[in-house]
């Protein structure tokens, strides 16, 4: 006895490897790394130019679009999340007195414009992240 079901359509999109759930993590983990290597770099410069705080945010604004682009904006607000609470939690004052982000300017562009940066990224067109075959 043969059975006469028809095939899949071949229209649906294909299966993901790693569901959401397992993203968000990975997601979060990622903004934390970013938060930190950010935050340990932003105050570099090179002469007098300010390379630290432009490729820190440079790396903030890829994480951010990679987290968009990557299952939405779940991973997105997980990795702002790991982001902040990194970047915060590197801000307040060490035992010795150290702090790693002042209230300077680079501090301030550093902890502002990357939040801005996640809020840009969460604004974009839905189209600019979707797997559409050209």
């Amino acid at each position: 006895m043969t059975s006469t079901t028809p095939a899949r359509p071949t229209s649906q999109p294909p299966r993901r490897l790693l569901p959401v759930v397992g993203r968000v993590p990975l997601a979060a983990l990622l903004g934390v790394t970013i938060g930190v290597l950010g935050t340990v770099a932003h105050r570099a410069e090179w002469g007098d130019l300010p390379v630290g705080i432009v490729l820190a945010l440079a790396i903030t604004l890829s994480a951010a679009v990679l987290c968009r682009a990557w299952a939405g904006m779940s991973t997105l607000l997980a990795s702002g999340v790991g982001w902040v609470v990194a970047v915060q939690m590197l801000s307040v004052e060490g035992p010795g007195g150290d702090v790693l982000v002042p209230a300077q300017t680079v501090g301030l562009v550093w902890t502002y414009g990357g939040l801005v940066l996640f809020a840009v990224t969460a604004f974009l067109p839905r189209r600019w992240f979707a797997d559409v075959a050209a």
